[in-house]
């Protein structure tokens, strides 16, 4: 009975002990304000997954590659992907356990007689055999569900950096709006006053000047909004990349065009398929296919009843008294049909979510390459219509030069000239934004090391 003894407190002494780690909104909020793109740790980061030394810290010029490692390394999103990973790989230890026995012991007291002893020890053990495979079927299911976590940590890993790119881009191109239109905006200025002195001096009349202001306010409050439309980007990267606001104070930013010209690799036929069978969230569905198929095999087989082995001891006045009992479930009332159905029906459910997901990343491939080459067609129409002018206006000024124009036919090739710029750069904008979609869709892989599935030194402390 000592030994016995012994051997559970030995067994208790090895448990783990609860260590609570209370969680508080306003030193979490605080935390999340201290957030920026200075942090030393975010160097060392950067450095590590750019694989190369960045001497001059802090950055001050941030392009789309350097934009999405700090999005990785700050955003919470990630930080909830791990988590679940995390449960996952717990679920795979839990799915690997074996039942314990159990120890039963029962004392009695025999008061109708004491020799030689009116004890009367009782004790027996219950030893639980699993049958048919059922550990093999839990653990193989728990791996396929801790595969699909991994497979949404990248899944999430790709919405950082389409977000960060997407933000980025329209930050980008929100200040080359406000540059073109406050270009425009001093040449309407100089018409409107170069109209209103021909006005003074009875060259023209007033009906002439104006539609020429009409068209000046309109440029003053386009160049208005398009200020208003820089800050919302960039709040929008901030957002993207899990900082505040204020960590993008005094930074800048460049994104690297794709020339107008569609990448091959996003439209050719083998990133097609590729997309429809090995992007993240499709191979995501497969794990999840794969884990109700686990489960239905484990429902099947319970239908085979587990063993319980019952080892006993009995000390009767004097006699050692041993005993095998034997315990096995009867599948005489059910043979455990009910959750058999239940995990078939879930194994079409999870068949079904994968058709709708390979339908619907085929119509968003579809999709974003038709608006792609749609984009590129007008693309091309809005340059020749840009090269146009640009002609017209080294015409006018050579007329003007030779005497045959005034200044104000000058102005007003130079006002139909940035027009023209400002067709061809929406245009441009466009385009960017079309293969932007393109690459959602096909979700072209970028590196992505394994330190990616562990979390970083910021969530570790």
């Amino acid at each position: 009975m000592l030994r016995l003894l012994a051997l559970l407190l030995l067994l208790l002494a090895g448990c783990q002990r609860f260590h609570p780690q209370p969680l508080a909104a306003d030193k979490s909020a605080a935390e999340l304000e201290q957030r920026s793109l200075e942090d030393h740790g975010l160097q060392i980061f950067l450095q590590k997954n750019l694989n190369r030394q960045l001497p001059q810290w802090p950055i001050k010029t941030w392009d789309l590659e350097m934009l999405t490692w700090a999005g990785l390394y700050y955003h919470p999103d990630l930080a909830v992907a791990r988590a679940q990973l995390a449960v996952a790989q717990g679920g795979e230890l839990t799915a690997a356990q074996r039942p314990n026995p159990t120890l039963n012991v029962t004392p009695t007291y025999n008061v109708t007689t004491t020799v030689p002893s009116p004890w009367d020890p009782l004790g027996s053990l219950d030893v639980p055999i699993e049958t048919a495979g059922k550990r093999r079927h839990r653990r193989a299911q728990a791996q396929h569900l801790s595969e699909a976590a991994r497979f949404n940590i990248i899944s999430v890993a790709w919405q950082v950096r389409s977000k960060v790119r997407t933000s980025l881009f329209d930050l980008i191109a929100a200040q080359r709006r406000a540059e073109v239109l406050q270009k425009q905006l001093g040449l309407q200025e100089e018409i409107v006053r170069r109209t209103e002195q021909e006005l003074q001096a009875g060259a023209v009349g007033s009906a002439e000047l104006l539609p020429l202001r009409i068209t000046l306010a309109k440029a003053r409050l386009d160049l208005a909004d398009a200020a208003r439309q820089q800050a919302e980007p960039r709040s929008g990267l901030a957002e993207a990349m899990g900082v505040p606001l204020r960590a993008l104070a005094g930074l800048e930013f460049k994104y690297v065009s794709s020339q107008n010209t569609a990448p091959v690799e996003l439209t050719s036929a083998e990133a097609r398929k590729q997309a429809l069978t090995s992007r993240t969230d499709i191979l995501e569905s497969l794990a999840q296919y794969a884990a109700s198929q686990s489960a239905l095999q484990l429902e099947i087989a319970k239908q085979y009843p587990d063993i319980h082995l019952q080892p006993g001891y009995e000390f009767d006045q004097g006699d050692s008294k041993w005993s095998l009992g034997l315990t096995v479930d009867l599948p005489i009332l059910n043979q455990n049909q009910g959750p058999i159905a239940e995990a078939k029906a879930r194994r079409q459910e999870a068949a079904a979510k994968f058709n709708a997901l390979q339908a619907k990343v085929l119509a968003e491939i579809d999709r974003a390459v038709e608006i792609l080459n749609v984009n590129q067609t007008n693309q091309a129409s809005l340059r020749a219509l840009s090269e146009a002018q640009a002609r017209r206006h080294e015409s006018v000024s050579a007329q003007f030069k030779a005497g045959a124009v005034d200044q104000l036919e000058v102005l007003n090739a130079d006002l139909e000239a940035a027009n023209a710029a400002a067709l061809e750069l929406d245009g441009q904008i466009k385009f960017e934004q079309a293969v932007g979609a393109l690459e959602d869709a096909i979700q072209r892989p970028f590196p992505l090391p394994p330190s990616l599935f562990q979390s970083t030194e910021l969530e570790k402390h």
